[in-house]
């Protein structure tokens, strides 16, 4: 068993749009639905947004169906002059920059919910042009005061909410993990460039990026090893 988990409600309505599934069940953690992708049955289940709702979605589905792979699909904020938007980041580490630590060591406790992703199990050539790098991931939207940071400090490309607590998930529990963020936006230490419009264009883009990494999905399983 293979389970796509989607995390944000933007990208699950794009997701449910795109598959058109008959039966969506639901969980005391999510909705999820059975589909089939080029003759592979896959369990697409809604993760729902920020770490809290994705650490437990993430144990939730090990737990049910002890998946042999956790694929994650959903989009992501990119740092300006480090990505661009609609190009793909295929992450092979997280971390966190939310995690305040006032009363000890500061960069243990970063450590500590830093997660390396084991990529040999998808053979190269990848199947669709990505960027493979460290992305980070808080409670937020990026904060164009944390853009600099982000880019000298944490060393990423792009910022989401979900992945660092999925990834942290699987590898405890020894679960092999593909993580596919699509840049729906650009900040910059400036401004974000669709902060101002009630997620309006961030509705839109998530519609676009989702439906490209459905796409791309099948090849990606075929390069599994």
């Amino acid at each position: 068993m293979i389970s796509i988990l989607i995390s944000a409600n933007s990208e699950w309505r794009a997701a449910l749009e795109y598959l058109q599934p008959d039966d969506v069940k639901k969980s005391p953690v999510g909705d999820f639905f059975f589909h089939k992708l080029d003759e592979k049955s896959l369990l697409f289940f809604h993760g729902g947004w920020g770490k809290v709702s994705a650490a437990t979605t993430t144990q939730y589905v090990i737990d049910h169906w002890r998946p042999e792979l956790i694929v994650n699909l959903g989009t992501c904020g990119g740092l300006s002059g480090q990505i661009k938007v609609n190009e793909t980041v295929l992450v092979n580490e997280t971390v966190y920059y939310d995690v305040i630590e006032r009363m000890g060591d500061a960069q243990a406790a970063l450590d500590f919910y830093s997660t390396k992703l084991d990529l040999s199990f998808i053979a190269e050539p990848y199947p669709v042009p990505v960027h493979v790098g460290r992305l980070a991931s808080a409670d937020q939207d990026i904060d164009p005061a944390m853009v600099t940071t982000l880019i000298e400090q944490y060393k990423v490309v792009a910022a989401d909410w979900e992945s660092g607590a999925i990834a942290w998930v699987a590898a405890r529990n020894h679960t092999r993990c593909l993580i596919l963020r699509g840049v729906t936006d650009v900040v910059s230490p400036v401004a974000g460039e669709i902060y101002n419009d009630e997620a309006v264009e961030f509705h839109i883009r998530a519609g676009k990026v989702m439906q490209g990494l459905i796409i791309s999905l099948p090849k990606w399983l075929e390069q599994i090893k």
